[in-house]
C-alpha cells in the first residue's frame, strides 16, 4: 500500500468511524440524494417516460418502481441536456439511444475496474475489512475524486482524437470498400495452457497472470498506434491499420510474453470487417479466431490476405503451409509469420 494511503488510514484509528453506508456512498459520487420518480425526472426534463426510461436501461440501470424516488436533480438536468439536441435536430432518439448504451457498459467496467484496484490496493485481501479500513478507502476515494474525474475528461478526448484519426486514415485507405465496412488487419492472441495453468493457482494468483497478460497486450498495441477491441481472460482482440503494423505487433507479443515464463499464439488475417459497437465482426474476424486455434505455441500463423500484406517488408516473411480445416469455414490456406 503507498505511503501516503497508510497514513490516512492511520489517522483514522483514533476516529470514531462507522461502517460506510450506500446513501453515503451514493452522496459522494453523485452528490444531491435522489428525490424524483421517473415520472417526475422525464416531466421536468421535457422528454417523453419511454425515452426516458430506454435511456435509463441503455445506461445499465435497474428501472425502479414508478413511485420510487430514484433520481436526482443532476439526472433531470442531463436528461435536459438530451432533450435540447433532440429539439435542436442535432440527433434523433435512436442515437442517444445507442450512445447511452456505449456510455453505459464502458464507464460501468472503468468504474468496477477501479473500484476494485482501489480496494486491492489499500485493503489486505487475506483478512476481513474493518468498518474504518472501509471508511479510509471511501475518504481516500472522494480525495481523489476531482483529479479523477479531470483526467477522465482529458484522456476520453484524447481518445476521441485517436479514434478520429484511425478511421479517418482507415476511411481514405478504403475508399472503394462497402459502405459500412472497413479493411483491417485483425489478431488474435491467445495463451496457450491457460486451463491448466489456471487450475495450478489460488484466486489471486489468476488475477495476476490475466492482468499482466492485458496489460502486456495492450502496452504492445497502443506502442504501434493499433486498437485493443476487447479482453477475454487469457485471450485478446486487436485491429491495426496495416498488414505491416499487425505483424510486428504479433511477433513482438509472442518475445514479451516469452519473457514472462509464458508461451501465446496469434492468428492474424487482413480483410473486410464490420464494426459494431466498438467490436468487429466478419468472416475475417472468425477466420483469425480460427487461426489461433491451430497455431502451435509461440507461433504467428496469417492469412492469405496478411502474406500478401506484409511481402516486401523489410524483416517479415510468410512461408505456406499445408492446408487445414478450420470449422465453419472449410479448408484455408495458412501461412507462418516469421521475422526474415
Amino acid at each position: 500500500m503507498p505511503r501516503t494511503w497508510r497514513n490516512l488510514l492511520k489517522v483514522r484509528e483514533t476516529e470514531a468511524v462507522t461502517r460506510p453506508t450506500a446513501d453515503q456512498i451514493e452522496r459522494l459520487f453523485v452528490g444531491s440524494p435522489p428525490r424524483h420518480t421517473r415520472s417526475e425526472v422525464s416531466g421536468r426534463a421535457g422528454v417523453s417516460a419511454e425515452l426516458a426510461q430506454r435511456i435509463w436501461r441503455a445506461l445499465g440501470f435497474a428501472t425502479p418502481a414508478d413511485d420510487t424516488p430514484a433520481f436526482t436533480d443532476a439526472d433531470v438536468e442531463a436528461l435536459r441536456r438530451v432533450a435540447a439536441l433532440l429539439d435542436a435536430e442535432v440527433i434523433d432518439e435512436e442515437t442517444v439511444v445507442r450512445l447511452a448504451r456505449a456510455l453505459g457498459q464502458t464507464t460501468a467496467r472503468l468504474a468496477q475496474w477501479q473500484a476494485e484496484i482501489m480496494i486491492g490496493t489499500m485493503l489486505d485481501r487475506s483478512e476481513p475489512p474493518t468498518d474504518k479500513e472501509l471508511a479510509g478507502v471511501l475518504q481516500t476515494a472522494g480525495a481523489l475524486l476531482p483529479d479523477f474525474e479531470r483526467l477522465l475528461i482529458h484522456v476520453w478526448r484524447a481518445q476521441l482524437a485517436a479514434a478520429g484519426t484511425r478511421l479517418l486514415a482507415i476511411t481514405d485507405m478504403n475508399a472503394e470498400t462497402l459502405p459500412g465496412r472497413l479493411t483491417l488487419a485483425v489478431g488474435f492472441a491467445d495463451l496457450v495452457s491457460f486451463t491448466q495453468v489456471s487450475r495450478s493457482l489460488d484466486e489471486q494468483g489468476l488475477a495476476e497472470l490475466v492482468e499482466n497478460f492485458e496489460s502486456k497486450t495492450s502496452d504492445v498495441v497502443a506502442a504501434h498506434g493499433a486498437r485493443l477491441v476487447k479482453t477475454l481472460g487469457d485471450e485478446v482482440l486487436f485491429t491495426a491499420p496495416t498488414a505491416e503494423t499487425a505483424a510486428r505487433i504479433a511477433l513482438e507479443l509472442v518475445d514479451v510474453i516469452r519473457d514472462e515464463g509464458r508461451e501465446v499464439r496469434v492468428g492474424l488475417t487482413y480483410g473486410p470487417v464490420l464494426p459494431v459497437m466498438g467490436d468487429v465482426f466478419g468472416t475475417t474476424v472468425n477466420l483469425a479466431a480460427r487461426l489461433t486455434a491451430i497455431a502451435r505455441p509461440c507461433t504467428v500463423l496469417v492469412d492469405q490476405g496478411m502474406a500478401d500484406g506484409v511481402a516486401g517488408s523489410s524483416g517479415l516473411t510468410a512461408q505456406r503451409i499445408r492446408r487445414r480445416p478450420a470449422r465453419g469455414l472449410g479448408m484455408i490456406q495458412p501461412y507462418v509469420l516469421r521475422r526474415s
